[in-house]
């Protein structure tokens, strides 16, 4: 039997690709869960993202103009450096940095339901910028979603740790509000200069912060082998090789089926959770975590609906579920 062809091979590698962000995003919170149990949670994530730019920032000046034209082209100057910072402090440091920080407490599994919410945070900023009108199963996706979050919230581990679920659920409005917002700014027109610069700005803010507050004199480097284990996953693995993979099955299959790694992550984060770091989850936080999945279907359904429909779309991408670059999720 003849070998497959290369055109042949390449929607299996896209789905094995699509599987590497299933597995691998979905694994950070347990990643994250794990650093920072002897680590400090804003200077390592800080160190987890300049590690994790030092080799795609070169590799992304071989590439070309991503197709916005409204973009700077060539190497970035001041200007795509800011908008790229404002975009990366709300991310990375905003958004990761708030899940790190919560994780210190929250179980893993929680805080990734909680970070689930950001596609329904960026149906409403778009609707708050004048990009798109809400659709009606967008907005039943939002009332269901807050249905769920205050299931989580209410209950079990949620209500025990309530403090850093807002903290949870604010680093996800400042994620959903750094991607609505990065579609009106001039970012670098190559996705993976843009990734990278924004980790560049972000890991220095965040490592900042962290030495501010006096995280420099909390570094264990007599700390498990674990928690270094962990740190490498969410550098090689959870960062360069996730967002690597998520490039590519983007370029390859249709952006919806991309999309559903919003829903799977949660999930594995979950099982991970439960199955390696034996964190408890009752019935009434299954059934908030599948409240909250089941609203992300209506949202993003939503969100192709009203572009169907001729809804606005932001300035050079689209929202969440349309045939544009759906954002990473801050893991």
């Amino acid at each position: 039997m003849a070998p497959p062809s290369r055109d042949e091979r390449r929607p299996l590698l896209a789905w094995i690709a699509l599987g590497t962000v299933y597995f691998a995003w979905g694994g950070t919170y347990l990643a994250i869960r794990v650093m920072v149990r002897h680590e400090p949670p804003l200077l390592m994530a800080g160190v987890r993202y300049l590690m994790a730019a030092v080799l795609p920032y070169p590799l992304s000046a071989r590439g070309g103009n991503g197709g916005r034209a409204h973009a700077p082209a060539g190497r970035p100057g001041l200007r795509a450096w800011a908008a790229t910072g404002v975009v990366g402090v709300l991310l990375l440091f905003g958004g990761n940095g708030g899940v790190t920080y919560a994780e210190t407490r929250l179980p893993s599994g929680l805080a990734a339901v909680l970070v689930a919410t950001v596609p329904l945070w960026m149906v409403v900023f778009s609707r708050v910028l004048g990009d798109e009108r809400i659709s009606w199963p967008a907005g039943l996706g939002l009332v269901v979603g807050l249905a769920g979050v205050a299931i989580l919230a209410g209950h079990g581990q949620g209500s025990a740790h309530l403090a850093d679920t807002l903290v949870v659920l604010a680093a996800a409005a400042s994620w959903g509000f750094g991607s609505v917002l990065g579609h009106h700014l001039d970012l670098p027109a190559n996705a993976l200069r843009a990734a990278a610069m924004q980790m560049l700005v972000g890991g220095a803010v965040l490592a900042a912060v962290g030495a501010a507050a006096g995280e420099a004199g909390r570094v264990h480097f007599s700390a498990p082998a674990s928690t270094w284990l962990a740190l490498a996953y969410l550098v090689v693995p959870g960062s360069i090789l996730a967002f690597t993979a998520y490039t590519y099955a983007l370029a390859r299959l249709p952006v919806s089926t991309v999309s559903t790694y919003a829903y799977v992550n949660p999930v594995v984060a979950i099982v991970a959770g439960v199955v390696i770091l034996s964190e408890h989850l009752t019935w009434t936080e299954g059934l908030g975590a599948a409240v909250v999945v089941g609203s992300l279907v209506l949202t993003l359904h939503g969100a192709r609906a009203a572009r169907h429909e001729g809804a606005l779309e932001p300035a050079g991408a689209a929202a969440p579920g349309t045939d544009e670059r759906p954002e990473p999720p801050p893991s």
